[in-house]
């Protein structure tokens, strides 16, 4: 069954069904080339079978250190930038709880280092460290990237000289290359465990490898479920066009795209989904964003956000759409009691769930936005839950990977990404950049 369906009905001021018809022969044409392997970046295309052969031995490993951790640790640090973190926080936040860290629960509290260089948010993080047992999951492929190489170097102190170097084979997970690099040489020198950062998958496709699952292991979500929905996923989205809503989706947005929008702005009606959002920004920017050319990821949370972003998005620059993730049950519900003064004038929402005046929200936003020129493309989410979140996650990676193809880049690449980091290292005197240390400086004055 699909956990995860595309409903267009609100693209009909917007885009003619011949349109997305039209579209569909790209769009097949796009997944061939997926499924044969024989476009730009084919060899990091692993994610695709990765439901169905993934590594069952590190999978049990997985399972095995992540209940060493819950035994033994009050708190887990999740080392690691972009994909290395992004995708296992949003696939905690949103199957238990933003609040996950304040919440009653028999896991390690989970806290996200290396992920800037911000030496006030590590220094809070020591601070709520001290006194407390912990454990470290250093996810990097090389071991070198500068902001979780930086935090490792703190955090593999601070457990040394709390635990001893014996001790800290019991506590320092390393998720890395599986031959080669700094990471994989000192875990296999000082006898850390380590995971694998699969050759043939990227860092924003790697949320169902242990990148991903050692962390929401960790926190008590069941992965066995999750690779369960993703599986769902693989072999449901491999239909034609006509009953592909994953196909659909990446055309849609190529057809808006060439209608002149720009952004592609993500909203769901749940807090709990932000950092999933996080998590799509990178997927889709990191992916199609290149060759100049690519939507702008972008992502609001209602109702908060309509009182902030609200008016531009009614009546500003025409120029974006919204993929709004509808979520069709939510994890719990509250029932609203009357109140017999009724001093807030509020009964008439009373006597019936909150959820329902969620849903009336975003009926009554949708109608708004879509009349004020904004298109709008919903996917209905089931329910929260590991399978419909692995489906959820598996038709994301898809559809980028097929709107890649169709805007004609290397979905799984990131040139761009390199130049911030060349001029940081010469600005901060890395050998072998002098030269360049010198022309920039100059530059800044």
């Amino acid at each position: 069954m699909s956990y995860f369906k595309l409903n267009a009905k609100y693209l009909s001021d917007f885009i003619a069904p011949h349109e997305i018809e039209a579209a569909g022969v790209q769009a097949m044409l796009a997944a061939d080339t997926l499924e044969k392997k024989c476009g730009l970046g084919n060899d990091f295309l692993g994610w695709t079978t990765l439901p169905a052969d993934y590594d069952k031995s590190e999978f049990s490993r997985i399972k095995a250190a992540a209940e060493k951790v819950r035994k033994n640790s009050d708190i887990l640090i999740v080392i690691g930038i972009g994909g290395s973190y992004l995708g296992a926080r949003a696939v905690i936040d949103l199957l238990k709880s933003p609040f996950y860290n304040n919440l009653k629960k028999d896991t390690p509290d989970i806290y996200y280092v290396g992920n800037n260089i911000n030496p006030t948010y590590l220094n809070e993080v020591l601070s709520i460290c001290e006194g407390k047992d912990i454990a470290v999951n250093v996810i990097s492929k090389s071991g070198t990237t500068t902001e979780p190489a930086l935090a490792f170097r703190i955090f593999r102190k601070l457990i040394i000289d709390k635990y001893g170097k014996e001790g800290a084979k019991d506590r320092i997970f390393c998720t890395t290359d599986k031959a080669k690099g700094t990471l994989k040489q000192l875990a296999d020198t000082e006898g850390y465990e380590t995971f694998v950062v699969p050759d043939d998958v990227g860092g924003r496709y790697s949320v169902l490898t242990a990148v991903g699952l050692f962390p929401i292991a960790v926190a008590g979500c069941d992965i066995d479920a999750l690779m369960a929905g993703a599986a769902e996923a693989m072999n449901d989205l491999k239909a034609d066009y006509a009953d592909n809503d994953c196909y659909k989706y990446a055309a849609i947005r190529n057809i808006l795209y060439r209608k002149g929008k720009s952004v592609d702005l993500l909203v769901s009606y749940d807090p709990a989904f932000t950092m999933m959002a996080e998590w799509f920004k990178q997927l889709f920017g990191e992916s199609e964003g290149k060759d100049n050319k690519g939507l702008y990821p972008s992502s609001a949370t209602f109702s908060t956000d309509l009182h902030s972003l609200g008016q531009f998005i009614q009546d500003g620059s025409r120029i974006m759409f919204e993929t709004v993730v509808d979520i069709k049950k939510p994890k719990c519900d509250l029932f609203l009691e009357d109140d017999a003064e009724n001093l807030d004038g509020l009964n008439f929402l009373t006597n019936q769930n909150m959820s329902v005046v969620n849903r009336k929200a975003f009926e009554g936003t949708i109608l708004a936005h879509t009349e004020g020129g904004v298109p709008n493309i919903v996917l209905e989410l089931d329910d929260v839950s590991e399978k419909s979140v692995g489906y959820m996650i598996y038709f994301f990676e898809k559809a980028c990977a097929v709107s890649g193809y169709m805007l004609g880049v290397n979905p799984f690449n990131q040139p761009g990404v390199e130049s911030y980091k060349k001029n940081m290292f010469a600005l901060l005197g890395k050998p072998g950049y002098e030269d360049q240390k010198a022309a920039l400086e100059a530059k800044l004055g």
